[in-house]
């Protein structure tokens, strides 16, 4: 039943991947279609993050009254819903709109069913869940490729990936009772049955290492996404890089993360959510120094990737051990929402440094994250 079960979830976090490159593998064109500004995209990210965090944070609350497996299927069928809107849209103002209830759906299922995997099974699990995250953000591109070379439109691509999520989203519904069952037998095993206690967010925050823990994922976030977000650019406004090899090895940088995120499944029970938080920070900071280094600066994106695999899955699986089971699903809520703050803010804010002064400073920032991330973590280690 645990496999059966973890087989469904597999599928969840594919769905949850699914979305998340469609939008950027189409703009090229929609822009274009849709008579806007290639910056407007970054409107779309804004709102999308908005309605992930106000979810992020209400996630406890639906969890509780709903319990997981409705939730993550709604959500699945909310998302569904919000592509087909994307497919109809003629107008930006339209994928605005439609934009929200994608974020709110994309919120609710990351929330809630990371808390659930945190209780339920072990490191390695969250690990190779994640990577298969990463599975879902690589097919989309190809789909969304199909469409576009087959003459079919960007709107085709939308609706293809809306099929995907309602099919998924149906294999769920058929397994909802495995949830209730998986969670009855491993209370029934250790004769204990954790409530989820609902806290106020000012409440959390008071908790012991809750502070340190949501900066460290603020950085975290912040990092992966400006890394991602201007790495294309860095590579050739500064280094000279032709705009098709470094769009290759910025996708690298997304590869890394995937790559990661499986080998660190073979490893993460064996040394800890600690131990993989540590190495992927040092990793990082290597990464970011080879970003200094005109020979090896291509390598770096890599590597950078690499770094980042372990840290977001051992932070999320570590919160029921570092603040408790019954508090876990309000405290991962609130990660998620500090996640997708950094999300919003550093890119944009990079983004207005690079425009002020130069887009060489783009490892610096990178390595300055790196820092207080690195910070952080070794003060919250040294408090508990």
């Amino acid at each position: 039943m645990y496999s059966l079960l973890l087989a469904v979830i597999y599928l969840i976090f594919i769905s949850l991947g699914l979305p998340d490159s469609l939008i950027g593998s189409a703009w090229p064109v929609m822009h274009l279609e849709l008579d806007v500004s290639m910056s407007y995209m970054g409107v779309l990210t804004i709102v999308i993050a908005a309605g992930t965090i106000v979810s992020s944070l209400n996630s406890d609350r639906l969890t509780k009254r709903f319990g997981v497996a409705v939730v993550v299927v709604a959500s699945i069928f909310l998302s569904a819903v919000s592509l087909i809107g994307y497919s109809l849209s003629t107008h930006f103002w339209m994928l605005c709109l439609w934009a929200l209830p994608y974020g709110l759906a994309a919120g609710a299922i990351d929330a809630a069913i990371n808390n659930y995997v945190a209780l339920h099974y072990k490191s390695s699990h969250m690990s190779w869940l994640h990577c298969f995250w990463g599975v879902g953000v690589s097919i989309s591109p190809y789909i969304m490729s199909f469409a576009l070379l087959n003459n079919m439109g960007w709107n085709s691509g939308f609706r293809f990936v809306s099929y995907i999520q309602v099919v998924l989203a149906f294999i769920v519904l058929a397994n909802v009772s495995l949830f209730k069952k998986v969670s009855a037998m491993q209370c029934a095993s250790v004769d204990v049955a954790v409530e989820n206690i609902e806290i106020k967010f000012k409440d959390i925050i008071q908790i012991k290492g809750v502070k340190l823990t949501l900066f460290t994922f603020f950085c975290y976030c912040a990092l992966e996404s400006t890394a991602g977000i201007w790495a294309s650019s860095y590579l050739v406004e500064v280094r000279g890089v032709e705009a098709e090899i470094a769009a290759r090895y910025a996708s690298y940088f997304f590869i890394g993360i995937t790559f990661g995120r499986f080998i660190s499944g073979f490893i993460a029970d064996k040394f800890g959510d600690n131990f993989m938080i540590g190495l992927g920070e040092a990793i990082i900071l290597i990464g970011c120094v080879m970003l200094f280094i005109q020979p090896i600066s291509l390598f770096g994106l890599i590597v950078i990737g690499v770094g980042c695999a372990p840290i977001y899955p051992a932070i999320i699986h570590s919160t029921p051990a570092n603040f408790g089971q019954q508090f876990s699903q309000s405290i991962i809520g609130v990660e998620m929402a500090s996640a997708y703050t950094g999300v919003i803010f550093a890119p944009a804010i990079f983004g207005l440094i690079a425009d002020w002064f130069s887009m060489s400073l783009y490892p610096v920032f990178l390595l300055c994250v790196a820092v207080l991330m690195l910070i952080s973590s070794y003060v919250f280690k040294r408090q508990r």
